[in-house]
């Protein structure tokens, strides 16, 4: 019998790393090939990871809760066809878990660590963080006893964000005159200290689960990148009301499956930014990076409350009956945990249909590296005054509001304002002839 190492896979062309959730295997059991062996969660999405031999899980290498690099070792296998992937004669590094080694953190002032009230933490577990944290910068947190709340919410200067060492200094420094380092949040030029949540009798804490650590984390982030701006436009979308009313029925005989409003909205926004491609695009420094595809992300929301956004990618290149479809399959996954790591990467525009919960409109948060985002409204009828060949007529018409925010680095008023405006001229005029 031979031995084979069990490596983290790469899940998405933006993963680096992934959070051992559960081991669904334990050291003795037999594995078959392909066989689901743990349950991992990158910053995306939750996805299980499969053996890529037949044999016995001998050891496992990455705790519960361990933050593990895509390319390290997780688990060993014995597996009798495991000649073509042996064991490195090298030790075994196990994850990510700190050196006996490690060089010792340069001397910090020592800091009386405070959750805002005068009361000092006794302890720093950082177990539950959701960020990579290198042992130098784990080693400072927990000398200067900074729980994980807070060190989540320390600004990262380092690749992808993380938190160098002159990071958490610099933190430390400020955090001894009661200063937030990196709050964007001023009066008159001085930072604003953190203000504790205050806890009466019968108030029930409940603690984040991890998606929700990240969705806040995302949107702190985003408010802080970008300057927003939201422009507002109120369409009449009669005539998509009264087409889809027509062909819903026959679309679900023949389809097996409903049509939403969602991918008509999801056309309208591919079109309007083949009219305005400087919408679908990033910012890299003072770089601009105009995007080639299309891919529209959808705001989702999840039985736990939380929200993810799948991604229809290449849009453009869908018929209304392949986005219909497209729209359906991922929502349907989202909300059986079933994505996987690509279906939430790589947008490039993202709508969000707040309409659902019953709300006229919305001031939606940009998704970076995104510039801009469309909240889709609630439909109602209203009067309204329309031209006839004999005059003007009050009629009662479907109406609803669109809310664009974009970030104003690169997105002036007259493009966001315009994009929107295009997307409601779309659902306006509609073709109630079409096919489908």
């Amino acid at each position: 019998m031979a031995s084979v190492q069990l490596i983290m896979p790469k899940m998405g062309e933006s993963i680096t790393e992934a959070t051992i959730l559960n081991w669904l295997k334990k050291p003795g059991d037999k594995i078959e090939e392909d066989e689901s062996v743990l349950e991992v969660a990158t910053d995306k999405v939750d996805t299980e990871v499969p053996s890529t031999h037949a044999g016995v899980l001998k050891e496992i290498l990455a705790k519960t809760g361990e933050v593990v690099k895509v390319g390290s070792p997780i688990a060993i296998i014995t597996s009798d066809s495991a000649a073509e992937n042996p064991m490195p004669a090298s030790p075994v590094v196990k994850g990510r878990k700190e050196s006996k080694t490690t060089t010792a953190p340069a001397k910090t002032p020592a800091v009386l660590a405070s959750n805002g009230s005068g009361a000092s933490i006794a302890s720093v577990d950082l177990k539950t963080a959701t960020r990579f944290y290198s042992p130098l910068v784990k080693n400072i947190a927990k000398e200067e006893k900074i729980p994980v709340a807070e060190l989540e919410v320390i600004p990262g200067s380092g690749s992808e964000g993380r938190v160098t060492k002159k990071d958490i200094l610099h933190y430390v420094e400020h955090r001894k005159l009661g200063q937030a380092a990196g709050n964007p949040a001023q009066r008159g030029g001085a930072a604003v200290p953190l203000v504790p949540a205050s806890i009466s009798a019968g108030d029930e804490i409940i603690q984040m689960d991890r998606m929700r650590k990240i969705i806040a984390e995302r949107m702190v982030d985003s408010k802080r990148i970008s300057p927003h701006v939201t422009s507002f436009v109120e369409t009449d979308v009669t005539n998509v009301v009264f087409w889809r009313n027509k062909v819903k029925d026959d679309f679900q005989k023949r389809e097996g499956e409903p049509l939403t409003y969602t991918p008509l909205f999801v056309e309208a926004v591919m079109l309007a930014i083949k009219d305005f491609p400087m919408i679908n695009v990033q910012v890299d420094g003072d770089r601009i990076i105009k995007k080639k595809e299309i891919n529209i992300g959808m705001a989702v929301a999840l039985p736990s409350g939380n929200l993810i956004v799948p991604v229809i990618r290449n849009a453009d290149q869908f018929n209304l009956t392949g986005l219909a479809k497209a729209v359906n399959d991922l929502v349907k996954r989202a909300r059986e945990s079933k994505l996987k790591p690509d279906d939430v990467a790589g947008g490039t525009f993202t709508i969000s249909n707040v309409g659902t919960f019953g709300n006229v409109m919305g001031t939606p948060i940009i998704l970076q590296p995104q510039v801009a985002i469309l909240a889709i409204g609630a439909i109602q009828k209203k009067p309204a005054v329309i031209e006839t060949p004999y005059g003007d007529a009050i009629a009662v018409r479907h109406k609803m509001f669109l809310s664009h925010s974009y970030d104003h680095r690169v997105v002036d008023g007259a493009l966001g304002g315009s994009f929107v405006r295009r997307v409601a001229d779309y659902l306006e005029k509609f073709d109630t002839d079409r096919t489908i």
